[in-house]
């Protein structure tokens, strides 16, 4: 199958790099270029891509809103979202992740973990590993200094059983579906099982989805693990 990407970043030099970058590989393909969230959102709408390749900062509608409007479009339950953010401990991250962003990477990621990155997020896989993004996702989400847990957040595990909540704090944690599966005792599959079966209890679109509920819930805390 052949992973379909659509460009968005106000800098054309930027976005013919990553399109030079892309399209050298013969599973991806360019479907669009945006300078805009507006445009991006037009695009993803009329294409339909797997992924798309998100600036937060740019002039009018942001990667932000974009996002938002992306993923909250039923049309396009297909469609990821992966940010790109100049630093990594951009302060707009948590509120890309919680717009329904699949993930994020660093403008200086090499070109092989950019591809990487792409093919992780077409296959509906979160781009959080735990070295990168736990303390950000921590500091952010749940929010240094923050009241506390969203009770509305917390509420919504009660949907859950004993092992689903176990599997999602393994999730939030960045381990995939091997890693859990050693951890626990049980088979990748079973934890496939879990993950598709929390993803449809907690309405999460994804598995960025399920780590952000983990952390407004309280399921997971800053500073744990």
């Amino acid at each position: 199958m052949t992973v379909r990407v659509v460009l968005a970043d106000d800098q054309a030099l930027l976005r013919g790099a990553f399109r030079v970058l892309v399209e050298s590989e013969a599973d991806m393909a360019v479907v669009g270029e945006a300078c805009d969230g507006a445009e991006a959102v037009e695009l993803a709408r009329r294409h339909r891509p797997e992924v798309v390749l998100m600036d937060i900062r740019m002039p009018g509608t942001d990667g932000l809103a974009a996002t938002r409007a992306i993923t909250a479009d039923p049309e396009l339950s297909a469609t990821h979202v992966l940010v790109l953010t100049t630093f990594e401990a951009d302060e707009y991250v948590a509120e890309a992740l919680r717009a329904g962003a699949a993930g994020f990477l660093g403008k200086g990621a090499e070109p092989a973990e950019l591809l990487g990155a792409i093919r992780t997020v077409a296959a509906g896989d979160a781009l959080l590993s735990p070295a990168a993004t736990k303390s950000l996702i921590a500091q952010f989400v749940s929010g240094a200094g923050a009241p506390g847990p969203s009770p509305a957040a917390a509420a919504r595990l009660a949907a859950l059983t004993a092992r689903e909540r176990e599997v999602v704090t393994e999730v939030a944690a960045g381990l995939s579906n091997e890693e859990i599966a050693e951890r626990l005792g049980v088979s990748p599959l079973t934890v496939k099982t879990h993950v598709n079966r929390a993803l449809a209890k907690l309405g999460a679109r994804d598995r960025a989805g399920l780590v952000v509920i983990a952390y407004e819930s309280g399921l997971v805390r800053p500073g744990q693990g």
